[in-house]
């Protein structure tokens, strides 16, 4: 295998692979992904994968998620079926006191373009007739969807792997120097060099930046999901909290823990997550829940996105969130642009690693 590479990411989650495949459409060849397990292994394998906008605060960060979901649908053109869906989405509320505040938040949106309609009860069951019929209302946006986790990165890497990016699997990177211009990465599988190294391992990102002595703030947060039997096609939105998968199977919950790198699921989520559902969609009550799963997130420690140049390292470039799958055409989109032209079509300077204050660097 060749060690010398004009641009390495560490990580081949959603968010790496995906700045691989743009890398790739820019130049066929110098590109290298290292993921310490396969992708799909980790975060990026066990999530809703909502594609998401609505209900994000504040707007300028619900206005930057929307420009990643309106690039699915020209990415599913490019690299295959991701089974995407625009289903639309719907965030229910069960108390009337809640409506003025789901008004102010559709009219902050309406101010940066995106429509979010506040709907009555009578106008949500119309849409979803399988909902609590106690719903008092709820918010709706046309953008919101979701996808297939497993073949949008499966169809990410196809895509770079024909764009000439090699992938080294079940390769944790031990450690980092940089040296004569060029960053050193040592891995399980040998050591490689590169120009440009790109920093996108998500819920590793802070262990990987300690490599370097960059302090990149990011926590985990465990989330449980259960997944009933597979039910006949029912709900016709993705719902804040749930949606119905292509083959009839149900996925319930959101929870998030403080619990480290604990995979574990615990009854006391399972039951609230269970409860949840039922609250929502009363008749869920009959479906026998099959499994359930937990997924280990990346959260930044302000909660939004870790994107850009790393200040003072050159040719060192970072990109750690959480909402990796809503996010992720366009992180591919921009960090490319950042590397290749030197600054990118949508300002990111709010997203910068500098946000966190010099004394994050040591």
């Amino acid at each position: 295998m060749e060690t010398n590479y004009e641009t390495i990411v560490i990580g081949g989650g959603v968010v790496g692979s995906g700045i691989a495949y743009h890398l790739s459409e820019r130049y066929k060849e110098g590109v290298l992904v290292l993921d310490k397990k396969y992708p799909m292994s980790g975060t990026s394998g066990s999530t809703q994968a909502w594609v998401w906008v609505h209900n994000k605060t504040p707007s300028w960060y619900a206005e930057f998620s929307m420009y990643s979901a309106e690039l699915y649908p020209y990415l599913s053109k490019k690299i295959g079926d991701v089974e995407y869906k625009r289903t639309g989405g719907l965030s229910p509320f069960f108390n009337e006191s809640d409506r003025e505040k789901a008004q102010k938040l559709a009219e902050s949106y309406r101010k940066i373009g995106i429509k979010i309609k506040v709907l009555s009860r009578e106008e949500v069951l119309e849409k979803e007739p399988y909902m609590n019929p106690e719903v008092a209302g709820a918010t709706y946006s046309s953008i919101d969807g979701n996808v297939n986790p497993f073949r949008l990165i499966d169809m990410y890497m196809r895509a770079a792997k024909r764009n000439g990016v090699r992938y080294s699997t079940y390769n944790k990177v031990t450690e980092i120097k940089k040296q004569d211009g060029k960053y050193s990465v040592v891995s399980d599988k040998g050591a490689f060099e590169c120009k440009n190294l790109i920093l996108a391992g998500g819920t590793w990102s802070r262990e990987i930046g300690d490599m370097l002595g960059v302090k990149i703030p990011v926590n985990q947060l465990r989330g449980q999901i259960l997944v009933s039997e597979p039910l006949k096609p029912f709900l016709n939105f993705t719902i804040s909290g749930l949606r119905q998968a292509n083959n009839g199977e149900v996925l319930m919950g959101y929870s998030m823990e403080e619990a480290g790198f604990n995979r574990a699921t615990t009854l006391d989520v399972i039951q609230e997550t269970a409860n949840m559902a039922v609250q929502y969609v009363p008749g869920l009550r009959k479906a026998k829940i099959v499994r359930a799963f937990s997924g280990i997130r990346a959260m930044p420690e302000d909660g939004f996105p870790i994107l850009g140049k790393v200040p003072g390292q050159e040719n060192l470039y970072v990109a750690a969130t959480h909402s990796g799958v809503t996010l992720s055409p366009l992180i591919g989109t921009l960090l490319t642009e950042l590397i290749m032209d030197g600054e990118t079509s949508i300002p990111i300077d709010r997203y910068s690693l500098s946000r966190f204050g010099e004394s994050e660097f040591y």
